[in-house]
């Protein structure tokens, strides 16, 4: 259970490309957290400084400023490294929609820089973030890899390329790439602003500031909520995986189902808010149930999360109280 027990050779080194986002910060504050050295990579477009600046005395971290649309930077960053968490990209399925153009550029180009650059510079892993949106108008439940229905958004075309890739880069070119389909990430330092901020921040900044939320839809819609520790380990394990599971793209949940609507009024009643929602349009895009089977990643890369929502939220909000 979780990655504590996880060790890699001593003088092992990790680039975790987007470092400075939600997930790239918590990846590298962990890898940091185990003595290992880590190399961030990110342009700080979606990241913040602020977020890699607690890391900023410790002397196995280091910053490179780039882009992955370049990839003199990509293979630059690539060298001395032993494995790569790819984490770089622009999320939303929403603001996709409007920018489909930009987010080929980022996450389809810069993905496959990323994957280039590592094979040039013999990567032993390539672990890269991939989306529970690649399956798209699929309605059976639980999701399971292998059967994915029509895409819905440009989000989810770009991650589903970024697979057929790592597919072909672990064929081609005997790259170990992972791919990991995340559903619904929440924990500390995720951004509770702007239009296109998650949901779970969203809520509990709003309820803190007695402001109301707007929930799209009827807030009937369920989601797999997963708590970032659990990512960290699906990224650490598949460090680990053996090469027989290369090449493929791996559910990462906790395998549960919460409905939007009672998330909000838990979020409300641990806060001791009574602020009653308002219901806005569906938003474009939008899976209306999410919830994955976690079997594959189980058997092949040994993923066995420790953190349910239950458990996930408690410290989520505490966080939250404590640094909005």
């Amino acid at each position: 259970m979780g990655y504590e027990n996880i060790e890699f050779e001593k003088d092992s080194v990790f680039l975790v490309t987007g470092g400075a986002g939600f997930i790239g910060s918590n990846l590298c504050e962990a890898i940091l957290n185990k003595g290992y050295k880590v190399r961030c990579l990110d342009d700080l477009s979606n990241g913040k400084q602020e977020n890699v600046d607690l890391f900023i005395d410790d002397p196995n971290y280091s910053f490179i400023k780039g882009d992955i649309r370049n990839l003199d930077i990509c293979i630059k960053a690539c060298e001395g490294v032993d494995y790569v968490l790819h984490q770089a990209a622009w999320g939303s399925v929403p603001r996709s929609i409007e920018m489909p153009l930009f987010y080929e550029e980022v996450n389809i180009k810069g993905t496959l820089n990323m994957m280039e650059a590592s094979k040039q510079n013999a990567i032993k892993k390539f672990i890269y973030a991939s989306s529970s949106s690649v399956y798209g108008d699929e309605p059976n439940l639980p999701k399971q890899e292998g059967i994915e229905g029509n895409i819905l958004s440009p989000y989810a075309l770009t991650k589903q390329v970024n697979e057929e890739y790592g597919k072909l880069y672990t064929k081609l070119y005997n790259l170990d790439t992972y791919g990991l389909r995340y559903f619904n990430v929440f924990g500390k330092r995720q951004d509770p602003n702007g239009a296109y901020a998650a949901v779970i921040p969203k809520f509990i900044k709003q309820l803190l500031n007695d402001e109301r939320p707007t929930i799209n839809g009827d807030g009937k819609q369920s989601r797999d909520f997963t708590y970032i520790e659990n990512i960290i380990e699906a990224n650490l394990k598949a460090c680990k995986a053996p090469k027989h599971a290369a090449g493929q793209a791996y559910n990462i949940a906790y395998g549960g189902r919460e409905y939007l609507i009672d998330i909000y009024y838990e979020l409300a009643k641990a806060l001791r808010k009574e602020v009653v929602p308002i219901f806005g349009p569906t938003r474009k895009g939008d899976i209306k149930h999410s919830n994955a089977s976690i079997a594959k990643a189980k058997e092949l890369i040994g993923y066995d999360p420790d953190y349910s929502f239950e458990k996930g939220i408690l410290l989520a909000l505490n966080w939250y109280k404590e640094n909005i």
